[in-house]
């Protein structure tokens, strides 16, 4: 498989599916772990890194879950290669600076990639479509413990796994869910709820995670301590934290239908009309007008639109994207051209 070919199909956690997928886009668990006796990458030489990256290149050969992955060494590709592999989630941006010695490992339907050599020798990730924390913590507890088998982790008895961050430490797992709240921005109670999350030990980030704002009414949300709780009592503390977000979106939604629905529509068609027909359109203004067109269509207002489609979209019109499809190198101007004309073709062909 190229790395072109990952533009020929929907990424398992942008189908739309799954539970309460009407408001929670994905969700992800994240393992970080380190190999016992080396030093971390922040303190590795090159030869330390490179053994590192080749244990990594052979889990591929061993470990079942892995034998129809990809591996992306850094170093070969160029820089809109690694944008394009950040827009889709599989990798952070810290993974393609300094490129030497870092690699992904990722599988076809996207549910599963590795990072190697970022700030942790292995940084383990799954992701599912809608509210399915547990069934991503299932699917990644039986991948670690396979890798286990090959590789010895840094674990020491007083701490749990040992991890380049002190933060990371004990579980090494963070557990994210990206969700869709426009209602509660609309309303001004996002604030409120954001503040409330706060001081529960929980983060809040933007669509790219770690280090971006929220756009489009998006908020990533994850655990702040991996210490002291088992991986199943924090799957099991932000599932709860979820849920009452849930809860709180949906009484939002019910309460703009009753209070604010002609305001509401009106900003639900504004934007449907504007995507169909722009021809030249900002990626900032896209995520807007897609964000509160995805909210119209789960409240009934647009009828025969996949939010499949929609989520879909979110991710096509990044700049690597619109790179990748047009197979060469865009100018912002040309790009805001090319992001138009993909949009209109997607929603006027339903």
């Amino acid at each position: 498989m190229e790395l072109n070919d990952f533009l020929k199909h929907t990424s398992e956690w942008l189908k739309g599916a799954g539970s309460n997928s009407d408001i929670v886009i994905s969700s992800r668990v994240r393992l970080a772990r380190n190999i016992d006796k080396l030093p971390f990458p922040h303190m590795a030489g090159k030869k330390q890194a490179e053994a590192v990256l080749e244990r990594a290149r052979a889990l591929r050969d061993t470990v079942d879950a892995l034998k129809n992955t990809v591996f992306f060494s850094m170093s070969e590709l160029d820089a809109v290669d690694k944008q394009f592999l950040v827009e889709r989630h599989l990798m952070s941006h810290e993974l393609s600076q300094k490129p030497n010695s870092k690699a992904l490992i990722v599988e076809s339907s996207e549910v599963l990639s590795i990072m190697v050599n970022e700030e942790d020798h292995l940084r383990v990730q799954v992701m599912r479509s809608g509210f399915n924390l547990k069934e991503a913590w299932d699917i990644i507890n039986g991948l670690d413990d396979a890798i286990a088998k090959e590789i010895p982790y840094a674990f020491s008895q007083e701490w749990g796994y040992l991890t380049a961050c002190p933060t990371n430490a004990g579980t090494g797992m963070r557990g994210s869910v990206m969700l869709h709240l426009p209602a509660l921005v609309i309303l001004n109670q996002i604030n409120r709820v954001l503040a409330a999350i706060s001081k529960l030990s929980f983060t809040t980030r933007g669509f790219y995670g770690e280090g971006t704002q929220a756009a489009g009414h998006f908020f990533q949300i994850s655990n702040q301590v991996s210490m002291g709780q088992s991986e199943e009592e924090l799957v099991g503390n932000i599932s709860g934290l979820i849920g009452q977000i849930i809860e709180q979106e949906t009484q939002a939604r019910e309460a703009l239908l009753a209070k604010e629905k002609a305001m509401l529509e009106d900003r639900v068609h504004r934007s449907y009309g504007i995507l169909r027909n722009a021809y030249i359109i900002s990626s900032k203004e896209t995520i807007e007008l897609l964000s509160m067109l995805r909210l119209g269509c789960e409240l009934g207002m647009i009828k025969d639109l996949n939010r499949g489609v929609l989520n879909e979209l979110f991710i096509l019109i990044q700049p690597s994207h619109l790179q990748k499809l047009e197979n060469k190198r865009l100018s912002p101007e040309e790009r805001d051209v090319k992001r138009a004309e993909i949009i209109r073709q997607k929603l006027n062909a339903v």
